[in-house]
């Protein structure tokens, strides 16, 4: 296929790109900063959009606005340049979409939230769906890729053996190999029948207190001393949330379609991952 991806500098958009040039797909890339995004979309067959501003920071009223407006804008533009030849739009979204849920199983037909993320994620997943095509859109966990994302920023004090469960722990964390999440976008872009929302998430979430005790166990070190949740929030705001907070997100639709997960086991996608 012809496909054109946004976002393909990023940790999920450089392995996604590598894994279809393999198999001898046409990747482009394309930067929504480009004023003209239609010459570039010439002749695509698929989109795969992955770009907007990164939640990972303090949401003063500024990053707030460009996390929203990255996604919402970013998505419109996208859309309405969209032509004809296009007939697969595979969109990120994230678990946020359904706000924190403490214990509750979440599959794809579960309403949204109504804290920041989930908005976020409701207007991006809007956006994405006005396109004339069929619309697949990843609602993403966390990732486990040891070189990018959440797993990185945890290594360092779990290496040091000051690692350990946030705010109580009990809150879910539906976690993903990275592998897996790139495997999924393959198959939302070949499969005729995925079409919809998609949890991206391993068939078992683990609670933050399971994960930390896997994590340790990965890397031979003790996950024991506690992480109060206060402290984040003096520490990051309300961007805290996304860590003391959390959502049991299983993959109902992406098993359902087939999906057969390489690494569904918490314990090997996180040696696998940190190898």
């Amino acid at each position: 296929m012809r496909i054109t991806i946004t976002g393909a500098s990023g940790l999920i958009g450089s392995k996604l790109t590598a894994r279809l040039r393999e198999r001898g797909d046409d990747v482009r890339t394309l930067s929504l900063r480009n004023d003209e995004l239609a010459p570039k979309l010439e002749g695509a067959d698929a989109v795969v959009h992955l770009a907007g501003e990164n939640l990972a920071q303090r949401w003063t009223g500024d990053a707030k606005r460009e996390i929203l407006q990255s996604r919402e804008q970013g998505t419109r533009r996208l859309v309405q340049a969209l032509p004809d030849s296009v007939k697969t739009l595979v969109s990120a979204s994230a678990v946020g979409y359904y706000g924190p849920r403490g214990a509750e199983e979440l599959t794809e037909d579960d309403p949204p939230g109504d804290d920041f993320p989930a908005r976020v994620c409701v207007a991006w997943e809007r956006e994405a769906n006005a396109a004339d095509a069929r619309v697949v859109t990843i609602r993403t966990g966390v990732v486990l890729d040891a070189s990018g994302g959440a797993l990185a920023k945890m290594l360092l004090p779990f290496k040091l053996g000051i690692g350990g469960p946030v705010a109580g722990g009990k809150q879910y964390m539906p976690w993903i190999h990275v592998d897996d999440l790139v495997g999924i976008y393959v198959a939302a872009l070949d499969g005729a029948h995925w079409r919809g929302p998609v949890n991206a998430t391993a068939p078992n979430p683990a609670t933050n207190a399971a994960f930390s005790k896997a994590l340790g166990r990965a890397l031979h070190r003790p996950a024991v001393l506690p992480i109060p949740g206060f402290a984040l929030r003096a520490l990051y705001g309300e961007m805290s949330a996304i860590v003391t907070t959390g959502q049991r997100a299983v993959p109902r639709k992406a098993l359902g379609y087939g999906y057969e997960f390489a690494h569904p086991d918490l314990d090997e996608a996180l040696d696998n991952a940190l190898r």
